[in-house]
């Protein structure tokens, strides 16, 4: 006797004649991610797999069925941001009844009806025998739907069959952990209002572009995890009125608000927004955007763009700076978060140490907090990328486990996605890293790292056109980026072979590391430039005694063997030893 589960992909043929590489490796992704795990977790054996479907054993239908409804509910979730040519869905059956164990695989009526429950499931839904439904009743927190008795192909008679319900809140998915929460270890996320925008033009025509302006703006803002955005229907109650931004910020019980006007004079249009922290009454950021009114919509979004991309960055620096007045004792997870972002930032190793030690205290505040198990990824995997860390192999699997975490507990994070991405990149698995920066792309267009990170991918992937292109729109979007995207521009000027434009990148990067310094020798080596490239490969030697064409490949993650070789080729001219 056996609690069996079929699950089978929706969709599958068409699918891969869409997009073969992408299809495969998104349901790679899935799998290793999330399917897997959850079925580790809930006590499941995989008995066989096909390349869109697979057969699972439990000792316990209740098991059965929580590590169906999470893996549904979790795909809903991966899945509500993507279009519908990348998603990928499941139908799953569950029947419980006598099976056949021969080897390694298992036969008998329990697993053909469990195929034919799993035929008659909607895609994205779970559909179960009655005995199932019997046996699980008040075991487990979800809803059924009685589908009647169905004919199906090869049973004699009449299965009666039972839906199971998944649209009740995600916080009650068996298996899900929960974050704790109290007085002192809540996140404490910086809450912004976006008060309708100003119709300054005195025309009325011109109501549906601020009104729309201010929606995208408050649509794109809920997209940074990081931020409690009050929504559109409690803001516009204010519209047209003149209303104390004291009073306002109290009664919506938030730390920021964004106002501004919009105003048209002839064939231009003007857009001024500012930055107000409430609880001091004090302007920290206002900006004025004046565009030629063509294309009304694409000033829409390239105004919505412009603004959500620094706001973001004005409120983390506005809070990281009330922190600092707070006493350390008091900070809670999200600002110790973003203390250790900043640390982050610096990369230096003692900064990543202080920063390792923040990251961990806000876990240690709120171990449920999905976006604090990501950074501590993304600071350790620093720490590993530098050789900072007494034992790499140690570090490695700590940084797989974080984001292992992170990702149970939250899959619509960008931020998750964007490292993701990133440790699939330094594993030379640029087919995982294009289906996370795919969804860190489409959870969150405006996040500044993850729009030069799709730079930098595309650039070893062979296209460091289109990469230069992505990375200067990062730098664009965020004119006070880090000082490292300049080091990811010369790098994919380098690798289109347009060297001067390298250096001249490289030249803005104040504090040069061992890497910075190979990549200006390998430019100057290409164009024949010989002593400027000698002097900085001894630089680089200087700030790196250990570094090597072995190491420096180490670092170079082409898609092409001939490009990599190109890459060193140009390091051993410049004078970087074997």
């Amino acid at each position: 006797m056996a609690a069996i589960v079929a699950a089978d992909m929706v969709g599958y043929s068409k699918l891969m004649e869409h997009d073969e590489a992408g299809t495969h490796a998104r349901l790679k992704a899935h799998r290793i991610e999330l399917i897997n795990p959850v079925i580790d977790r809930t006590g499941g054996n995989i008995i066989k797999t096909t390349g869109d479907g697979m057969l699972i054993e439990f000792p316990s239908v209740v098991d059965a069925l929580a590590c169906a409804v999470e893996i549904q509910t979790r795909m809903a979730r991966r899945n509500s941001d993507l279009p519908e040519t990348s998603r990928i869905e499941f139908r799953i059956g569950i029947n419980l009844g006598d099976v056949i164990v021969d080897e390694d695989d298992i036969f008998g009526d329990g697993v053909n009806l469990a195929a034919r429950l799993e035929q008659c499931a909607d895609p994205g839904g779970i559909c179960v025998s009655q005995v199932v439904y019997d046996q699980v009743q008040g075991r487990i927190e979800v809803a059924f739907e009685d589908m009647g008795e169905r004919t199906v192909k090869n049973i004699s008679r009449p299965l009666r069959m039972y839906r199971v319900v998944l649209d009740a809140p995600a916080s009650s998915s068996p298996g899900k952990p929960e974050k704790p929460r109290g007085e002192d270890t809540s996140v404490s996320k910086p809450s912004i209002a976006v008060l309708p925008l100003e119709n300054m033009s005195g025309d009325p025509e011109q109501e549906f572009f601020t009104d729309g302006l201010t929606e995208d703006i408050i649509t794109e803002l809920a997209r940074f995890h990081e931020l409690l955005v009050i929504s559109r229907n409690s803001t516009f109650t204010y519209k047209g009125k003149a209303s104390n931004l004291k009073t306002v910020a109290k009664e919506l019980n938030v730390d920021y608000i964004l106002e501004g006007s919009v105003r048209k004079a002839g064939d231009r249009i003007r857009v001024t927004v500012q930055l107000i922290e409430a609880d001091e009454d004090r302007h920290i950021w206002a900006e004025r955007y004046d565009r030629k009114l063509e294309d009304v919509f694409a000033i829409q979004d390239e105004i919505t763009t412009a603004i959500v991309s620094t706001l973001f960055r004005r409120v983390e620096d506005a809070t990281q700076r009330r922190a600092k007045v707070k006493p350390t004792e008091n900070m809670q997870a999200y600002e110790c978060v973003l203390g250790a972002k900043v640390l982050h930032h610096r990369s230096t190793r003692a900064d990543n140490l202080a920063a390792q030690e923040l990251i961990n205290r806000a876990i240690g505040l709120d171990p449920g907090y999905a976006h604090a198990h990501s950074w501590r990824a993304c600071i350790l995997g620093q720490s590993w990328v530098h050789d900072w860390c007494e034992d790499r192999d140690a570090t490695w699997n700590a940084v797989q486990d974080e984001l292992r975490t992170a990702l149970s507990l939250d899959d619509n994070d960008g931020d998750v996605h964007r490292i993701l991405a990133a440790v699939a990149v330094a594993s030379d698995d640029l087919e995982k890293a294009r289906f996370h920066q795919d969804r860190a792309l489409s959870l969150n267009p405006n996040y500044d790292l993850v729009v030069v990170q799709q730079g930098e991918l595309l650039t070893w992937a062979g296209k460091p056109e289109d990469g230069i292109e992505w990375i200067l729109k990062a730098m664009r979007i965020s004119p006070y980026h880090p000082e490292r995207f300049w080091g990811h521009l010369a790098r994919a000027q380098f690798a289109a072979e347009r060297y001067g434009d390298a250096i001249a990148s490289l030249k803005h990067i104040t504090g040069c590391d061992a890497q910075a310094h190979a990549l200006y020798a390998a430019a100057y080596a290409r164009m024949g430039e010989t002593v400027a490239a000698k002097a900085h490969a001894a630089e680089a030697l200087k700030c790196d005694p250990k570094m090597t064409l072995e190491t420096c490949a180490a670092q170079l993650h082409y898609a092409s063997q001939e490009e990599r070789d190109e890459h060193l080729k140009a390091l051993a001219e410049a004078g970087i030893p074997a």
